[in-house]
């Protein structure tokens, strides 16, 4: 089974077995790509004619996180002769400013141009490379154009059945509002009767899971680790800025690019919520840290390390100062014990602390506590998984795995966090890990600030966060020979369209 659909080429792994509100839908269909292309000639043809069904605006009534954040919602089915791109697609390019000089950009513009508008038919599906809980993703070429997508397409009549419409535009929605270097591009969506799709950015590097599994030990050595944490973490506070908690942070779901930097994808099970971004100049911010600080040192080797940046529940000390002489070093001690006398520069906080919700949505081993307790949850819940996210990356496993999903939500509420003797990881790493996977959401790291305290900790010491995207990545990815990809055609029926058969693949839902 492979993971829930991403942009790129995902593993096939067992572990990510989804919990959407409260169970999973166990529901799955297989729909040919011959299917697809008869209704793709149906629909055209309705349009040329000018036949349509006329639908009204349907509400969902069904249970969401939106409807907890104040945020109403509605679905547009389409009509038969909706088989365009929406409008709001068509000036992407120039709000994205990350993706501005994008050829792909220009060469969907050209197809607009002269077609009009953007539909399915204008693309050459050469094989699939992800499938999950809402659709599949393909690896797609627009025609004459040499530029490749990744298309996610997903069955409405499905999805309506599940009750899961509302997640694919929640999807939409937040792809639509993205720009940043480690986040997908949506390039252009569009329905036909039958199909939603989305055409992202593709990754030919395949997942971090898959990454992961071939390196030795199946684990990253730390320094890669930090890389891919590092441009992860990056990605999520941007996230948390727009008011949008992930909730479904694991390997699976980081793609790694043709240049070997990563890209975070999927969103169908994130939460919108609103955030009010504050400039904090308070000194405030050194006490309290102080305080919390005292009194959860794990180990008395932490007494040793004075030199790191503070964070709840680490064993290191603040750092506010540089030792430049022997005075200042005798003088040090006594300035940090003294919170008052330190004036800190000014912080952008901008975490959706005050969101709220009570869906049990996520991946079992990657659960937080307050989720499975059902106690409600918010944007601490990102933190613990990052936790969990650096776990894996280091030690080449989750650390509450039990031998059944049962047994692993228990060990995620009941049992105490522990590293294995091997292999052999920092200090600075163990802490880190050991801050994020607090229980207590209230006492986890990055609870009130967010990123900003993360980025501070000592395991990111070095990391210049302003040119993350110049540093060399760990492993550049193999070039992929697109016109050479593999192809296995549905098999022929009296209603297939044989033109370009050759080049499509089975829809598999999961």
């Amino acid at each position: 089974m492979a993971s829930k659909s991403g942009t790129g080429v995902l593993s096939e792994h067992n572990k990510d077995e989804k919990t959407s509100e409260a169970s999973v839908s166990s529901s799955s269909q297989s729909i040919s790509v011959s299917t697809l292309a008869d209704q793709v000639s149906s629909t055209l043809s309705m349009a040329q004619s000018g036949g349509s069904k006329s639908s009204g605006e349907v509400k969902l009534n069904e249970h969401s996180d939106l409807a907890e954040t104040g945020k109403r919602n509605t679905y547009r089915p389409s009509t038969s002769s909706d088989i365009s791109d929406e409008s709001t697609c068509s000036g992407l390019s120039t709000n994205k400013p990350h993706k501005a000089n994008d050829v792909r950009w220009e060469a969907i513009q050209v197809v607009r141009a002269k077609q009009g508008s953007l539909g399915l038919n204008h693309f050459r599906l050469l094989k699939r490379v992800g499938g999950g809980d809402i659709g599949t993703v393909h690896l797609a070429e627009l025609h004459g154009t040499r530029c490749y997508f990744a298309m996610k397409v997903m069955d409405k009549g499905a999805l309506a059945s599940r009750k899961k419409l509302l997640r694919v535009q929640t999807e939409r929605e937040i792809l639509q509002c993205l720009d940043h270097p480690f986040l997908p591009t949506l390039y252009s969506h569009f329905e036909t009767e039958k199909f939603s799709c989305l055409v992202m950015e593709f990754c030919p590097g395949g997942d971090l899971h898959t990454l992961r599994q071939r390196q030795p030990g199946k684990r990253f050595i730390e320094q890669a680790a930090k890389f891919y944490v590092a441009e992860v973490l990056l990605a999520m506070e941007y996230l948390h800025m727009l008011g949008i908690i992930y909730r479904d942070l694991k390997p699976e779901n980081v793609l790694v690019r043709d240049d070997g930097h990563v890209m975070l994808t999927d969103f169908d099970l994130s939460l919108r919520c609103t955030v009010s971004p504050t400039v904090v100049r308070s000194t405030t911010l050194v006490s309290e840290a102080l305080q919390r600080n005292s009194g959860n040192c794990a180990q008395p080797a932490c007494i040793q390390q004075p030199s790191c940046m503070s964070a709840p529940t680490t064993c290191f000390s603040p750092r506010f100062f540089s030792s430049k002489s022997k005075k200042d070093k005798k003088d040090k001690k006594t300035k940090t014990e003294t919170g008052n006398q330190v004036t800190p520069l000014p912080e952008l906080i901008a975490e959706p602390t005050s969101a709220r919700s009570m869906s049990f949505v996520g991946t079992h081993e990657y659960l937080a506590p307050e989720i499975i307790k059902g106690e409600g949850h918010g944007s601490a819940v990102d933190w613990w998984t990052f936790g969990i996210f650096l776990y894996e990356l280091l030690f080449g496993k989750t650390p509450f795995k039990g031998s059944g999903n049962r047994a692993t939500l228990f060990n995620v509420v009941g049992q105490p966090l522990r590293f294995p003797e091997s292999p052999v990881v920092s200090f600075a790493a163990r802490d880190l890990i050991r801050s994020l996977l607090v229980k207590e959401p209230q006492h986890r790291l990055a609870y009130k600030r967010g990123a900003t305290e993360i980025k501070q900790h000592p395991f990111f010491e070095g990391v210049n966060w302003a040119l993350v995207r110049c540093a060399s990545p760990p492993e550049i990815p193999k070039q992929v020979e697109f016109e050479s990809a593999p192809a296995t055609p549905a098999p022929a029926t009296s209603s297939s369209v044989k033109s370009d058969q050759s080049s499509y693949l089975d829809f598999d839902f999961f």
